[in-house]
């Protein structure tokens, strides 16, 4: 089904539906396709006020579709690249259309952009107080690949399709939760001492019968995770929230939050492939588990389930 837009501008679109229903027989997952019709100003090189909303309008569509088809975990990387090549292609195609394709394959997301210009776009370094010139060094540090097609008119770039929230499930723990006690961490450099000290007296004081000594340092390094990759430099009032959970079988369940809601290596970290603080972790008991959390899909959960009996493994 295709809709179409009231308005001067012309957009097609594709309704959005489940994952699993836009699957074709060749493995294609067709996302969405958007035509735009160029309104460049004749007076000047600058994008028209028409054509420069256009960027925030295609961020938009795509957040909304990628939030139903369930990989709100793309959303950051896709409204990047997007903005870049959708800009690129409103300021600098020849043709009256513009448009964009962003579809699935089993292990990839691609997004295309046709601005109708046979002129190769180029890498260009721009100097320091320049305003623009960096769109596609962006796109080159974050696609997994990108290219432009044989005639010249449309530039594309890939993402690569790792688990995404609906195949991202909690670590389970095998009884109901009797006790949660949340924790607030700042968000500085302090917070994995913090989470440190006040889990020494939580655990103490619930007397749970697993290694503390142990669930104290999963503790830390999840904390001391999240505050390396998560940490924006400069940034004030940032907060970490971490979760103490004792269940029925006396597991304790570890959750830290923080607000990148992307851990795109996970299973490389757990392996031991881009560090060790999960790896030791998951050697020495611990079920590992991360899911994207928040009603905007904004957030992380990190979780580490302990059990008495493996927990004194070290």
């Amino acid at each position: 089904m295709t809709t179409h837009l009231a308005g001067q501008e012309r957009t097609c679109r594709s309704a959005p539906v489940a994952a699993h229903e836009l699957r074709s027989h060749t493995g294609a997952l067709r996302a969405l396709e958007v035509s735009i019709e160029r309104r460049p100003d004749p007076d000047s090189a600058a994008l028209s006020a028409a054509d420069a909303a256009w960027p925030r309008r295609l961020r938009r569509i795509a957040r909304a579709s990628l939030s139903h088809w369930g990989r709100a975990d793309l959303i950051e990387t896709v409204d990047l690249l997007l903005t870049e090549l959708a800009t690129n292609a409103l300021r600098h195609g020849s043709g009256l259309d513009v448009g964009v394709r962003i579809s699935m394959q089993d292990d990839h997301l691609k997004i295309e952009v046709n601005d109708g210009s046979s002129a190769l776009p180029e890498l260009r370094n721009a100097e320091h107080d320049d305003e623009g010139g960096r769109g596609l060094f962006l796109v080159d540090a974050l696609a997994k690949d990108w290219g432009v097609s044989l005639d010249g008119t449309t530039t594309w770039c890939t993402l690569p399709l790792t688990k995404g929230p609906e195949e991202m499930q909690p670590a389970a723990a095998t009884a109901p939760v009797l006790r949660e006690i949340p924790m607030e961490l700042p968000g500085d450099r302090s917070a994995p001492g913090l989470a440190r000290i006040q889990a020494r007296t939580l655990l103490t004081v619930t007397a749970w019968p697993g290694n503390q000594h142990h669930a104290i340092d999963v503790l830390h390094a999840l904390v001391d995770n999240a505050v390396k990759h998560a940490l924006i430099p400069g940034e004030v009032n940032q907060r970490f929230g971490a979760c103490l959970s004792i269940t029925e079988a006396d597991e304790l369940i570890i959750d830290v939050t923080d607000p990148v809601p992307l851990f795109p290596e996970f299973d490389q970290a757990v392996a031991g492939e881009s560090g060790r603080g999960l790896w030791e972790i998951a050697r020495k008991g611990a079920d590992l588990s991360w899911f994207v959390v928040g009603a905007e899909f904004d957030a992380k959960t990190v979780r580490a389930v302990l059990r008495p009996a493996g927990a004194v493994d070290l």
